[in-house]
């Protein structure tokens, strides 16, 4: 989920081609819920192969990363490692609330009301220890890279942004700025025309940049004043504070100098300490233990694990193959020549 600052964020839209020849990080987890999201039929339920095994997520990684390779971007796929503390009461509340929207996805399901039923479908998403595993497997078949983060996958990719191993972080969260993330990268996998939530009419849904700096200048704040902004209206570790909005809290953290001094203003005492929270933004746990190697995928294994395992469309699944092997092999054609420049 992230924070909510979208609201005061600038951004620039920008077309895939933008990214041609860029490695980036992807919150590899935040691409599945959006795949289990939105790769659903037309009832609203998962895709699923003749066993039972939900399917939604490959599909949306085979397909959509290859989308992505055609216009020459370079994924590496970072996956989040065990959640600070402070997570844990958001990941319940999380949880209860998917429950609640399972149960009410299968009585709209029940009464015919194929509507409300996808709605509550979207709501009800969970990305299971299953569901990682068998999408490893498969970034692995394809010859992308995968780093295992310590801690916050966000945080992972901020770092290796920071050591110009990566160009920025595609996510939908926000935090990825908050960790320090010099540049995110929004409706990458996810761009095209969608369904507006709740409603009947369609959208566009277009890549976005947005760029640290030039947002933390244009707002008159720093880094850890732009931390401070997501406390007020909420993060992933905590509660937001009552009745303050996002223009509200940039105004609070603009005219203060410190933390208490907002509290004292707000007349809000929250029930954690500011200071764990900073920490994990400022310094989160990260790991220095990875290798970012790209190499040839595996067609024949590819082919076994999609359409003889998990029931996908062989001749599809050829198609999609033959158009990732030329990229791929057009890349490496490339890479021998500059090898003779």
């Amino acid at each position: 989920m992230g924070t909510p600052i979208g609201g005061i964020i600038e951004r620039e839209e920008i077309t895939l081609d933008f990214l041609n020849g860029r490695i980036v990080g992807i919150d590899a987890f935040n691409m599945l819920y959006q795949f289990l999201s939105i790769i659903r039929s037309y009832d609203g339920s998962l895709l699923a192969d003749s066993k039972g095994r939900v399917t939604s997520h490959l599909s949306g990684l085979f397909y959509r990363t290859t989308n992505l390779v055609e216009k020459g971007i370079k994924p590496v796929f970072v996956f989040d490692g065990k959640a600070p503390e402070l997570k844990s009461l958001t990941q319940k509340k999380r949880h209860t609330a998917r429950k609640t929207a399972e149960k009410k996805f299968e009585q709209a399901l029940k009464e015919g009301k194929i509507v409300e039923a996808k709605k509550f479908a979207m709501q009800a998403s969970q990305l299971t220890e299953e569901m990682i595993d068998s999408a490893k497997k498969l970034i692995e078949l394809m010859g992308f890279p995968i780093v295992q983060a310590q801690s916050e996958g966000e945080a992972q990719i901020a770092f290796m942004v920071s050591k110009g191993e990566l160009f920025g972080c595609v996510s939908q969260d926000y935090d990825a700025l908050l960790f320090g993330s010099e540049q995110l990268f929004r409706n990458i996998a996810i761009s095209g025309k969608r369904k507006a939530p709740g409603k009947n009419y369609f959208i566009d849904v277009k890549p976005e940049r947005i760029e640290l700096k030039k947002n933390l200048d244009g707002l008159g704040i720093d880094r850890k004043k732009l931390i401070w902004l997501g406390i007020l209206v909420g993060t992933d570790f905590n509660e937001k504070f009552p009745k303050v909005g996002v223009k509200t809290a940039l105004k609070l953290v603009q005219e203060c100098k410190g933390f208490e001094e907002i509290i004292k203003k707000t007349k809000h005492t929250p029930r954690f300490d500011y200071r764990e929270i900073e920490e994990i933004f400022l310094n989160p746990s990260y790991s220095k233990n990875y290798e970012i190697k790209f190499s040839t995928p595996d067609r024949n294994k590819i082919e076994e694990f999609l359409v003889e395992e998990h029931d996908f469309s062989k001749d599809r699944v050829q198609n999609n193959l033959d158009k990732l092997m030329q990229k791929m092999q057009e890349r490496g054609k490339q890479a021998r020549l500059q090898q003779w420049q």
